[in-house]
């Protein structure tokens, strides 16, 4: 793909991306396919032949025949959320993910909030003392790309204008078929609290329907006839074949909040992100797509656009399809055993050229990924489902608490942990699988009064959060509200008492907002010298060696709290 010059807007040559319009008479209208990733998180590889960017390259190129044949287009975008996740990705700070984009021909990538986890560019996950660039990772990736990052929404607080960093711009006008697209992106208006505090320093997200709503109108006065956005912002459904019908999904999601809001014949389509869930439905009369994440789908919405006008004449909503070599004949499901795929009428075939530019990241990875842990799980270890009784969440705290030697151990077992183990012997590339992020081990002073009102206000949520060790949790109703009281093996532990709670770096700088009840003013002040978080726990696993199993961590779990009803914890009379 060609690179992009400025002008008021971005205007990108895509000449590599869109084919030639066939020849011969033309019919009155053509179709635009715009197909989009999300939440790819480092998941450039196949698994089981499955998912993998050499793989979704042969549905493309399928897919970009098919549009050559009848004159029309294929705009291909992503929602955010890149790199940050697996190994291969994670050793080159992304720099796989954004070579294999370019071979795949992007036209646009929205920022997500995961793309700021790597800090400055180098070993160090924040800047520390050294006063290195916060946003180093992210910006060398941006150099790099063929494609432009976008984030209307971002703002640098010093400017209150969009961040105007090198190929990172609110929006971008693409050429396709002779069709001028404007591509806006943005992110979720809580990004920046997930991520690392300390990596977004300076910055703000503005609302997303007005920052949509501004580029829109710019691009529209730059000769756009279509308008796209790649957001980093999502929804969750359960069944695609009735797209009017959001009765599946939840109705209250935040994409879907904003394509209620937006002004009708602003925007034509949302590629959307961050749910990790699949959407492919209506609303507000713009058609949606999100397709899961771990780069195991994608979304795709077909426009049907005048060749007079530009103008969308008719859309159709594709649900979103599952990368697989081999799939079920029956269900369409990705099957080990299965028929091989169709799509588009023709066989998908894994791109070799794609296979040979990830195979050195892929190289580097797999002899970091068998190294034993020395530990045998006897069972499957879930995170679960039952609020903070999580057995999975409960072996990392237990280890946390450990390795730091601190009174309390509390972390994110809902979103902070990614993936299950499964049973057998543990080696660090599922532990990196389940905990990919750099964060590091700290350990903050908290009164157990402040650790109470934190633990009060997670239980008040449908799905909390933490998980703990080194104290038994009893909560209660009183007065109209939730109220905790911490135990230890002495008995209550009064309010006024100062425990060394051992967390993550992420949760101590203000990530997930969880430890805002407890922060002082100017928030926590930590040491940037702490173990990674990840590390840690494998060199506690290393020690204890042994077997695990899924019984004794949940019981262990469901012995430190002592709830009157499952969460949310509503005491209202």
């Amino acid at each position: 793909m060609g690179r992009f010059r400025s002008l008021p807007l971005v205007t990108l040559t895509a000449a590599s991306l869109f084919l030639a319009v066939a020849s011969g008479q033309q019919p009155p209208s053509l179709t635009l396919s715009l197909v989009s990733t999300n939440d790819v998180h480092g998941g450039i590889l196949p698994e089981n032949g499955q998912a993998g960017l050499a793989l979704f390259s042969g549905y493309l190129k399928n897919l970009r025949a098919a549009r050559a044949r009848d004159g029309g287009a294929v705009l291909l975008l992503d929602a955010g959320d890149m790199w940050q996740g697996t190994l291969e990705s994670n050793l080159r700070e992304g720099a796989p993910v954004v070579a294999a984009y370019n071979a795949l021909g992007y036209a646009a990538a929205a920022i997500g909030n995961h793309e700021f986890d790597f800090g400055p560019a180098g070993p160090a996950v924040t800047p520390g003392a050294s006063g290195a660039d916060s946003r180093g990772a992210l910006k060398a990736r941006a150099a790099e790309a063929r494609f432009p990052f976008l984030a209307a929404n971002l703002i640098d607080i010093a400017t209150g204008r969009p961040v105007a960093w090198p190929n990172v711009h609110p929006s971008v006008l693409v050429d396709a078929a002779g069709i001028k697209v404007g591509v806006i992106g943005v992110m979720t208006s809580s990004g920046l609290r997930q991520t690392i505090a300390a990596n977004v320093e300076g910055l703000r997200l503005d609302p997303l329907v007005p920052s949509i709503e501004a580029q829109a109108r710019q691009l529209r006065s730059s000769g756009a006839t279509v308008v796209v956005v790649a957001a980093h912002a999502g929804g969750r459904c359960s069944e695609f074949d009735q797209p009017r019908d959001i009765s599946t999904c939840e109705g209250d999601a935040e994409i879907f909040e904003v394509a209620r809001r937006l002004p009708s014949g602003s925007v034509d389509a949302i590629l959307a992100g961050h749910t990790h869930a699949g959407v492919a439905h209506e609303v507000g009369g713009i058609p949606i797509a999100e397709g899961y994440s771990g780069g195991r789908a994608f979304s795709r919405i077909d426009l049907a656009i005048d060749r007079a006008t530009g103008r969308v004449r008719s859309h159709r909503i594709i649900a979103p399809t599952n990368i697989c070599s081999r799939a079920n004949g029956r269900s369409g499901q990705c099957a080990s055993q299965g028929a091989v795929v169709q799509y588009e009428g023709a066989e998908v075939v894994s791109d070799s050229a794609i296979e040979r530019l990830l195979a050195p990241a892929a190289d580097e990875a797999r002899a970091l990924q068998a190294k034993p842990l020395g530990v045998v799980l006897e069972t499957p270890i879930g995170r679960g489902d039952d609020g903070p009784r999580s057995p999975l969440g409960q072996l990392f705290v237990d280890a946390m608490r450990q390795v730091a030697k601190g009174d309390v151990a509390v972390n994110n077992s809902n979103g902070g942990l990614r993936a299950d183990f499964p049973a057998g012997p543990l080696t660090y590339g599922r532990l990196f699988r389940t905990m990919p992020f750099d964060n590091q081990l700290v350990t903050l002073q908290l009164r157990a009064a402040d650790l109470s009102r934190v633990l009060a206000g997670e239980l008040r949520r449908r799905t909390p959060r933490l998980s703990v060790s080194g104290v038994r949790v009893e909560a209660s109703c009183t007065g109209g509200s939730p109220r905790v009281r911490l135990h230890g093996d002495s008995g209550q532990i009064r309010d006024d008492t100062v425990l060394r709670v051992v967390t993550s770096d992420f949760l101590a700088l203000g990530g997930d907002s969880i430890l805002a009840a407890a922060a002082p003013p100017g928030g926590f002040q930590i040491s940037s010298e702490g173990p990674l978080l990840r590390d840690a726990v494998a060199d506690w696993l290393r020690a204890r060696g042994g077997r695990l199993n899924e019984a004794e961590l949940a019981r262990r779990s469901a012995s430190l709290w002592t709830l009157p009803k499952p969460p949310p914890l509503d005491c209202s009379p």
